[in-house]
């Protein structure tokens, strides 16, 4: 089997599509959360902070870099990015729960039984027949 054979029977796995089509929805997923987070919460505890924005927060220590300016230390950024994580692990949190819930359901409702076999079928109408013709003794 060529190299190019392997790739396509590879690629074509639904293993690998599913994973494929899960980065996808995931990458957008997090630019929803990151929007969510940026324009809707953030501001919102900003506001609980006086007015300061959080991703804007940085520490300068007393010292100067190579080009004059002290160093700055982003640590804002760092805390939005801690709640970006915590909404996103809480969000598919809830996803699993239910497709867990939902799987449990189906579980639930047991399988109808298997249909009677034939021959099972026969042997019971030949007792039955048997039954109806032979006569019953008066004890």
């Amino acid at each position: 089997m060529g190299l190019l054979q392997e790739f396509k029977a590879f690629a074509m796995r639904g293993n690998v599509i599913d994973l494929a089509v899960g980065v996808v929805i995931g990458g957008a997923f997090g630019k929803i959360v990151t929007a969510l987070v940026d324009k809707l919460i953030m501001p919102v505890v900003g506001i609980l902070c006086q007015g300061i924005n959080i991703a804007d927060m940085a520490y300068s220590p007393p010292i100067t870099g190579t080009d004059g300016k002290p160093p700055s230390l982003g640590y804002g950024a760092f805390l939005q990015e801690i709640v970006n994580f915590t909404i996103v692990a809480f969000a598919i949190f809830m996803m699993v729960k239910v497709m867990n819930a939902m799987m449990k359901k189906e579980a639930a409702v047991p399988p109808p039984p298997p249909p009677t076999p034939e021959d099972v079928l026969l042997l019971r109408e030949i007792r039955n027949s048997l039954a109806k013709s032979t006569p019953r003794r008066a004890d």
